[in-house]
Order: C-alpha cells, then structure tokens, then sequence
C-alpha cells in the first residue's frame, strides 16, 4: 500500500478572505479540500482518472451528501409529460452524483445532490470507463476522414410534434446524462461589451492550417501584477425545502457581472459586488444563452410561474430577451402547437436572431420580438436545437429514435433558409454544437467513448458547403472535454475553437512530483484534423482547461493543488506561451470556495482583470456552517 504523503504546511500563503474577520486558524494541519476537478488528493497516492471507479473520499464540512431518495422536483425544468416506457440503458453521463464518487470528490459547491426531478439522467447510475494510463497509442491521434455528402437544403425550419417521436424522444431524455451543474459551457461572456463571444467556445475564422496558429492577438493583456483579491461574494438563495432550484446564467459586460438567481436576473458592479438592477421574473430561469448580441442583449427560457406541489413545474415556454446594459426585459414570448405554448429546451442568440429548440421543433424571433419562424406540423423532421454566435445552425432530427439521422444545417438567421447542410450517419442520435464559426460538431459515434463525455470524434464542417473538411477522433479516455448534446445543444465545457484550431485538454496523468499529478492543452488542426504538435503543460498540481478565444490565444483556468491559488492564464496561438493573467489567493479559506467550483460543474467568466465564478444549482443548504455562495468574484488591481 503506497503511504500518504507528509501533510501540507499548517499557514498556508495569505491573501484575501470571504465574509467577516476569521478566528485565527488551529495549529493542527488543516482539513483538505476535495482534490481539483481532475485533480490529485494530496493526502493519498493517485488514483485512476475521470470514468474509473473511485474509493469515496472524505469530503469536507461543507458539501452535502445526497439524499437519501430521489429530490424534489427541480424548480427550473418541464415537467408534467407522462412517463414514457424506458429505452435499452446507455451509459449516463459524466457530472450525474453517482455511489462512487469521481475524482471531483462528493457532491459539493456547484453540484446539485442529486439529478433534478425530471430531466435527462434521473434515477440513473453513472457508468464508469477504464482509464488506460497516460502513454498509451497518442491522444487524439486521427482516424481516417468519412465524408458524408450534403443533401439539399430544406427551404424552411420547424418540425412536426408527432405523439410517438414525442415520447420516444422523452423516453431517451429521460435516461440521459446531465451536468451536475454545469459550466454553462465553462462560458466565456464579453471582452469589451462590444463583441459576442461563444460560451466555452468562441469560434473565428482564419489560421493558415500549418500548425503555427495564433490568426491574431488578443485583447486580454497581462496586468503589472497578476496577484487577484476576492473583489466580492453573492450568498446562496435561500431553498427552504429538498429541491433543486436552477440559477443558470451569467453574463459579463464592461460595466456589470449579471447572474440568475431564484426567478430574477441580477447585475452586480463587477468590481464592488453591490446591485445595479434586478429583472423580477413570474418563475424560475430554465436556461439561458451564453452569447450576447454587439448591444448587450441576450435570452433566456423561463417558467411562466413558481412551481408548487400540485404542479411542480409551469413548463419553460417564455422566450425572453434581456437588455444587460439597461437591466431590463425588452419581451416575453411563446410558441403554441396545438393549442398549448411549447417547453423548449435550448435557447441561442445569433446577430439579431433568438433561436429556440425542442423535441417539438424549433423557433426564432428577431430583436423586437417578431416570429421568424416556427414548427411546422406537416414536417416529419424538427429542429432540436440551435448553436448561435457567429453564424446560427440547426441541429436538424429526421427519423425514429435508433433510425435517427441528424442534419447540420447553417441557416440564415432572419429567415431561417438552408445555406448549407452536412448528414451525419445514422448511428449518431446526438449532436452538439462546439463552434458556429468554424463549424464544428461534437458526437458520441455508437456510444464508443466509453466515459459519458458525449464525445468520441469531432466533425469539422465547411459551413458554405456543408462538406466534411476533417474527422477527428477524441477517444474520451485521453481527453477531458464533454458535451451533453442531449437537449442542450450548446453546452460543452473544456473546449476552445478559434483560428481553424480546435483546444482540447487531455486527461489527468501522473506529474514529474512524487505524488503530483496535472494534464496539458493540445492543438488540432481543423483542415487536416492532425495535432499541430503545439501543447500548453498546466504544471505539477495543476490541471488546465480551456475557457474561450481571445482573438488566436487561448484564455485557460488552471485549477490549483492544495496550497496554492488558482490561475488564469492567456496561451499563445503561435508559440502557446502562456502569460499568467490572474492568480487568486492561496489562503485555506480562499481555497476551499474555489476549489467547490470546478469548470465541469459552474460557470466560469474572464475579462479584463476579473474572474467569476457562479453556480447553476441552488438547493437547500447545509447544516455544516459553512457560508455558501451563488457567486464569487475575484480581480487583479
């Protein structure tokens, strides 16, 4: 048995706090907090990576244990839809609570106890892949390119709401994985309040396809000192009973951090936390997009009233738009079929366009709330999803669930007409949508990875002809990026794409310390779908993730060992030189918030000096004590 490692030192470097003044600390070794998302426990020798059956670890004070039966019904999620008949078992998802413990360490800060009532994942165990050791045949190598010819367009969106596909569809959603909590997409907001920037992946157009990268420089600049100070901290709404509440959303302008929390929008001054505006809702935020328009708008999905026990969910059928600048709600709209408004599951933003997505089909509106289109109910396809940023494409389904065939389809954001469409193959049931510009699509190919990222190959997509330009095999064992692609079809975390560059960070191995372990950022060529051969090393303790683009540069969040501070970084498309951007306190106190908020499970934003981290769950609090926070932020002077 491999002894432990000697304890970490008793004072830890100082820096800034949470809340009021703090006793002094114990002599004794402090308590460990849960070892970083992919990250070592210090206190014990490594263990296998991300998919392997883990020995629960002793969790801290803080995080909740889960419950012992099934929550309440969550309070941002559709419900009332009969039950359908269960579909063969697929393997759950990665971020589902499961009775082994991943490497994240027990359900904590950012997590929800268990899958809300309701969605895709719940009452489901996790499956649990072999971790081959690192070293083995090359991560990402690429496979052999299958091009699959586009069809023609199709002149119009919607899609037919069809009883049996209905039920077939939510009998999959039901069993499917889901983020426990998400980093709405590790989203990236704004730089400058002037440009829309993907969330978790901000995709432009460019590179040369030699390997060098780097189209253009950034805006992020390093700061003469990078050391950051807790700027302010949003505490936890109050849930007064077992569910699990959503407060997905988080925006960043050049004036204000904007988050959601219990059936409201808030913006906080981004340097001294204190409230701007407040945007009151009828009921609870469903989702939210993370793109915002060159004027600072976005949209969300809402209930149109707060759940009770008769009927705990309203539905998401309110599409509104948000003026982030002004603090207000500019409209609210829905979309009926049949008579009833339709729940949608996925909202995006594209220029002037709101695009909403659903197994009913899909919808859009311009800036002042006029439909652009709707379901049709003679279409025997339907829209799932949108991706938006750039460029807006349509996750397009046609056929029966395990005949099921999935259109790409970018499409003309005012009137929704096919520019360009690529078929993937029939044994693909789901998509995401990483980049809209480069296109570039996430699959899991026959279930084949093995680890519930969602991922097992990236398609690279011509976005004027729809042609395949490259395939690129992500074997889930040796990268950590996920996508859930069931019903959001954004929503992918440690992921960037930028300059014909696809960013993926590879799974946890061993470091060059005794028990040290950490991971790199790798670069794929999107023409030629072959690593460029560039990597960005996160260092012993460390382990590094992607948060967005930054013109050809990399903006990446290092998640910290047990004694020191987290880092933001700025990686060079060209040289992928990394320039510290922003590193927070290494304080115990400090830490132990920080290290509650893993990228895989909250959202992440970074610009100008700021750094926030905000979860997408609220539920009812501990009892431990511990201060619990919606949101944290940080800042460099």
């Amino acid at each position: 048995m491999t002894q432990p490692p000697p304890p970490p030192p008793q004072q830890p470097p100082q820096g800034g706090g949470f809340g009021p003044p703090q006793d002094p600390p114990p002599q004794d070794p402090p308590a460990q907090t849960p070892p970083p998302a992919g990250g070592p426990d210090l206190t014990k020798a490594p263990e296998p990576g991300y998919g392997y059956p883990q020995t629960p670890q002793t969790p801290p004070a803080a995080p909740q244990a889960p419950p012992a039966g099934p929550p309440q019904p969550g309070y941002g999620y559709p419900q009332g839809a009969p039950q359908p008949p269960q579909p063969p078992q697929t393997a759950p998802g990665y971020g589902y609570p499961g009775q082994q413990p991943g490497p994240y360490g027990q359900p904590g800060y950012g997590q929800p106890p268990t899958v809300p009532y309701g969605q895709p994942g719940y009452g489901q165990q996790p499956g649990y892949g072999q971790q081959p050791g690192y070293g083995q045949p090359g991560y990402g190598y690429p496979q052999g390119t299958v091009p699959q010819q586009p069809q023609a367009g199709q002149p119009g969106r919607g899609g037919a709401f069809n009883a049996q596909v209905a039920i077939i569809v939510a009998a999959v959603v039901a069993i499917a994985l889901i983020i426990g909590g998400g980093v709405w997409y590790a989203n990236s907001g704004k730089d400058d309040g002037k440009k829309d920037d993907t969330a978790g992946s901000t995709g432009s157009t460019g590179g040369s396809g030699d390997g060098k990268g780097g189209a253009s420089g950034g805006k992020e600049k390093a700061p003469a000192d990078p050391t950051a100070k807790v700027l302010f901290q949003v505490p936890a709404p109050e849930v007064k009973n077992d569910s699990t509440v959503v407060v997905s959303g988080s925006w960043l302008t050049d004036k204000a951090y904007v988050k959601s929390g219990i059936a409201k929008i808030v913006g906080y001054d981004r340097d001294k936390g204190t409230e701007l505006w407040t945007v009151p809702l009828p009921g609870p935020v469903c989702q939210a997009s993370g793109h915002v328009t060159a004027d600072n708008k976005t949209a969300i999905l809402y209930q149109p009233a707060m759940p009770t026990k008769a009927k705990p969910s309203q539905g998401c059928s309110q599409i509104a738009l948000i003026d982030l600048d002004a603090g207000k709600k500019l409209w609210t709209k829905t979309v009926d079929t049949g008579g009833d408004p339709i729940s949608f599951n996925n909202v995006t933003v594209s220029g002037q366009t709101v695009a909403v997505g659903s197994t009913s089909g899909g919808a859009a509106f311009d800036s002042s709330g006029k439909l652009l289109w709707s379901p049709k109910t003679s279409d025997s396809c339907y829209d799932a999803g949108y991706g938006g940023g750039e460029k807006l494409v349509a996750v397009r389904k046609c056929g029966s669930y395990g005949a099921r065939q999935l259109h790409i389809q970018t499409i003309d954001p005012k009137s929704g007409k096919v520019i360009s469409e690529y078929k993937m193959a029939e044994d693909i049931e789901y998509a995401s949508v990483v980049s809209t510009d480069p296109l570039v699509v996430a699959a899991d190919v026959g279930d084949s990875a093995g680890d519930g990222s969602g991922i097992s190959d990236f398609f690279s997509i011509d976005n004027k002809t729809g042609k395949l330009r490259t395939r690129i095999a992500a074997p889930g064992e040796q990268f950590a990026a996920r996508c859930e692609g069931i019903t959001r079809i954004e929503y992918c975390t440690g992921i960037a794409v930028g300059a014909d560059r696809l960013y993926l960070p590879t799974e946890e191995h061993d470091g060059t310390g005794k028990y040290s372990q950490t991971n790199e950022i790798v670069a794929f060529d999107l023409t030629t779908g072959k690593q460029t051969g560039q990597r960005a090393d996160a260092g012993d303790g460390y382990t590094i993730s992607p948060l967005r683009m930054d013109g050809g540069n990399v903006i990446a969040y290092k998640r910290p060992p047990y004694d020191k501070g987290g880092q933001v970084v700025s990686i060079d498309g060209g040289s992928f030189k990394q320039t510290k951007l922003l590193e927070n306190p290494a304080t115990e106190q400090v830490r132990d918030v920080e290290t509650r908020m893993s990228p895989d499970y909250s959202e992440y934003l970074y610009a100008d000096g700021h750094l926030f981290m905000s979860r997408v769950y609220a539920s009812k609090r501990s009892t431990s004590g511990d201060e619990e926070y919606l949101a944290v932020g940080f800042g460099t002077s």
